[in-house]
């Protein structure tokens, strides 16, 4: 089990430079078993059954490894490589003892969710994240979002909230897997980044109330313009599906219903664009900004 939230960066996690290469199996069949379980975790169940997950490509790799994320398995392929860097990375995971393996380019084809893949790809536990492994306190910047239906969407969400220096983030409802490849592929790693937590919203607002952080509902009907809202302090800004909306659970619960303006044809925006709006206003509020 691994444990979700902001960590110390990878030289505190026990790698060391080297190589990596000269440790590496190679493996040149797509019926070998370390191929086959891979393949198996492209699907929720077998994910949700090991505990397991994928993640593909250098920049989500080297992400999990910063965040202390164990990798178990590294397969790379020379033939879709380029530069040395990958060398590098190679070696930290056979510095943490984690096993390497160099497969054909049909092998990584037949492992890849991507359909050009870049050549690495790793498997590692899943980290797993409660309500109450969210931080909170007065600088709490939290997202909730309810019944998203794409992992593209809840991928742009963490990168936004990455970037803006969120505290966490709160799936309800409808929930799309956190570590569907996918969802890590579109969050460019920050997954490994923003604590993520899965509740029920009833669950949800209550752990908002006992942690005494505000609830602003994004909503087209919202009584108030979001640049008008108190976006400070510690508060959760909630966001739905473009196609369902916010439940009247949340919308009752929340202490403003805050809306962007629309001036366009259309009456809302996609939960990502949603949340980014937000969150970087809070973002600009929280460091001073009048303009």
């Amino acid at each position: 089990m691994v444990a979700c939230g902001r960590t110390p960066r990878a030289q505190a996690c026990g790698f060391a430079p080297a190589t990596g290469t000269e440790m590496a199996v190679k493996i040149t069949s797509p019926a070998n078993p370390h191929v086959k379980n891979a393949v198996k975790l492209r699907g929720s169940h077998h994910r949700k059954k090991t505990g397991r997950m994928i993640v593909e490509g250098e920049r989500c790799i080297s992400r999990a490894l910063a965040a202390c994320v164990p990798v178990e398995e590294l397969f790379y392929c020379r033939e879709m490589l380029g530069g040395q860097e990958w060398q590098g990375l190679v070696g930290r995971v056979a510095a943490s003892g984690g096993q390497v393996f160099d497969v054909t380019p049909a092998v990584m084809g037949k492992m890849a969710y991507r359909d050009s893949p870049e050549g690495l790809l790793a498997i590692a536990p899943a980290p797993t994240c409660t309500l109450d492994d969210l931080p909170t306190g007065p600088e709490a910047l939290l997202i909730v979002a309810e019944n998203l239906e794409k992992p593209g969407n809840l991928g742009a969400i963490l990168r936004s909230a990455d970037a803006a220096g969120a505290t966490g983030m709160i799936l309800c409802g409808k929930r799309t897997d956190v570590y569907n490849p996918n969802a890590i592929r579109s969050s460019t790693g920050t997954v490994f980044s923003v604590p993520v937590a899965a509740a029920s919203a009833d669950q949800t607002i209550a752990w908002l109330r006992r942690n005494r952080i505000r609830i602003l509902a994004a909503t087209p009907a919202g009584e108030q313009v979001y640049t008008a809202a108190d976006l400070t302090g510690p508060v959760a800004l909630v966001v739905g599906s473009e196609h369902l909306g916010l439940s009247q659970t949340l919308l009752n619960q929340a202490n403003a219903r805050i809306r962007i303006p629309m001036k366009g044809a259309a009456d809302s925006l996609n939960a990502a664009a949603t949340a980014t709006i937000l969150l970087f206003e809070a973002a600009r509020r929280r460091a001073g900004g009048n303009d």
